[in-house]
């Protein structure tokens, strides 16, 4: 039996969901649009905003450094399918956990842990939204 995947610890939901080219017939309406878990969008937000390690990153989210690798990876081959193929980006779903500290957090500053307690403290609530609770 096959071990179940653990939620992935996120800071909060990122502010604008949607992202695409300007010219017309193209955009968030358009049939190309990729998807973005929202752990990915936080390994990117973590490793490539911040200036995380993979280590602090892991840490931060509560997974293993391996899992981080593989998300990281993931995120970035999206990313990069966005621009070069002038698709839409939509960030939504996952397997996630928002942090109960989140709504005190300084969202920039999580490497250096100025966040009171350093880290979640295990009372995190689980949740999996599809998409279309998300994007919809």
């Amino acid at each position: 039996m096959a071990r179940p995947v653990k939620a992935r610890r996120i800071c909060g939901i990122p502010g604008r969901m949607r992202f695409g080219p300007l010219e017309a017939g193209t955009g968030p309406e358009s049939d190309q649009m990729i998807s973005l878990t929202l752990e990915e969008y936080e390994t990117i937000r973590l490793i490539d905003y911040l200036g995380c390690t993979q280590e602090e990153c892991a840490d931060q989210m509560g997974v293993a450094r391996t899992t981080v690798q593989a998300v990281y990876q993931s995120a970035r081959l999206k990313i990069a399918a966005m621009l070069v193929e002038g698709s839409a980006l939509s960030i939504c779903g996952g397997n996630y956990e928002v942090c109960p500290r989140a709504g005190g957090c300084c969202k920039k500053d999580c490497r250096k842990r100025l966040c009171p307690g350093r880290r979640c403290d295990g009372q995190e609530h689980s949740r999996k939204l599809p998409c279309a609770h998300l994007c919809g």
